[in-house]
């Protein structure tokens, strides 16, 4: 059976069947039985799979239709967001944001709360303003922004339908730059937070929670013009040139060094035409409260022995509040902490009970999309409206068509 994009998990689903237009995905929701959409395979849990048919969508592409006048794109939901960006950027156009793979769809990124970084951005599901999918009748619905039911079928997770197109804001195209600092104590991080995470349009701080430093802190800034200077100190850090960013400086890396770029190129870590992180990797991910960022930085600062042997790298992010039901941000901007662990599924999974534990006072809710375990009780404590979402994909798939035991042990659809 096929594995995840890192080679983590194994799909137990006895079918798969390519889709590459929604035709095919029409065609095989009406064959009957259990049905879930798989994209580019991101994931790194059984939240897409399965005890029937897996419909890759992978090749559900097709046209890119941008509306000059409405400032909107429309793509399939099986399109890669470095093809959309590129597509954009070439017309002169923008999104708001991109996530650090620009390899990821965005049917997939936007129905699990995906996001970028950047205290004034929302997770890439904000720039969402409508969606098309395949319902469990297999016809084709539409929710646009402010109907009834958008709040919560935009971060829909695969619980109601399978997506096969959607409509993003737009915005002009503009330049960026990256920049490395580094010597940043935590100390200084934790008294000021918000001036780390807001140095810059998008702001990623890289550590592996040693005593006493972040290991670099990667700043993003939006241009006016090429020639905007930026500051050379950062707290008590200092900008670093010719030296490798904290994720190498292989071909894969977007360009650091303060050399500016379109928006395409600089505000992913990746480059879409080479192979994306590590491999061979499990991924971990929480939403804290911003109020709440720097004490909940601290108490997993405290666990930084047991955690480093099993850690690639930890990355800490920001999202601005939004309105989506089962987004992170949900009524809150956000400080996001994020975990890249080697592929050790039983020194990780015996880890993750005193992180959540001591991450459980600020109410951290898990990224979807990866390793976590929060259950259907623990959910219902930290997203106040898991419970009407359930009501809507419950009312929309009466029989469970695109439910699973991921779904169900989360409490995002009923235990059947």
């Amino acid at each position: 059976m096929p594995r995840n994009w890192a080679g983590t998990y194994e799909y137990r689903a006895p079918r798969i069947e390519s889709a590459s237009t929604e035709e095919d995905v029409q065609r095989i929701v009406r064959e009957g039985g259990p049905v879930h959409a798989l994209g580019t395979r991101h994931s790194f849990t059984d939240l897409p799979d399965t005890e029937g048919t897996l419909i890759d969508v992978s090749g559900l592409t097709g046209g890119i239709t941008i509306d000059e006048d409405a400032r909107t794109v429309t793509v399939a939901a099986g399109t890669r967001y470095g093809i959309v960006a590129g597509e954009l950027d070439e017309q002169g156009w923008a999104l708001h944001n991109l996530g650090s793979l620009p390899h990821i769809s965005v049917g997939g990124a936007t129905a699990t709360g995906t996001h970028g970084s950047g205290d004034a951005n929302g997770v890439l599901t904000t720039a969402v303003r409508g969606i098309r999918y395949v319902g469990a009748d297999g016809e084709v619905h539409e929710a646009h922004r402010g109907d009834d039911d958008f709040a919560a079928l935009a971060v829909g997770a695969g619980a109601f339908g399978i997506l096969t197109a959607l409509t993003l804001d737009i915005q002009p195209a503009y330049r960026a730059r990256q920049d490395i600092y580094a010597g940043v104590s935590w100390d200084a991080a934790l008294a000021d937070l918000d001036a780390l995470t807001g140095a810059g349009y998008s702001v990623s701080l890289f550590t592996r929670w040693e005593p006493d430093t972040i290991e670099a802190v990667w700043v993003k800034t939006r241009l006016a013009s090429d020639d905007d200077a930026v500051s050379d100190t950062l707290l008590d850090g200092q900008r670093v040139v010719g030296v490798e960013g904290p994720l190498g400086s292989g071909d894969n890396i977007t360009e650091v060094g303060g050399v500016p770029g379109p928006w395409m190129l600089r505000l992913p870590h990746f480059r879409l035409d080479s192979e994306p992180s590590f491999g061979e990797e499990i991924q971990t991910e929480y939403f804290v409260p911003r109020t709440h960022g720097a004490a909940a930085l601290d108490a997993v600062r405290a666990l930084g022995d047991s955690i480093r042997p099993h850690l690639v790298w930890s990355e800490i992010r920001t999202a601005a509040r939004d309105d989506l039901w089962l987004s992170g941000a949900y009524g809150q901007d956000v400080v996001i902490i994020h975990f890249t662990w080697f592929d050790r599924p039983e020194e990780v999974g015996a880890l993750l009970p005193p992180i959540e534990e001591a991450l459980r006072p600020f109410g951290a809710r898990p990224h979807w999309g990866k390793v976590h375990r929060f259950d259907r009780p623990a959910l219902e404590r930290v997203h106040p409206r898991i419970g009407d979402a359930r009501a809507v994909f419950e009312r929309l798939d009466p029989e469970g068509r695109f439910s699973n035991a991921h779904l169900e042990r989360l409490g995002l659809r009923e235990a059947r």
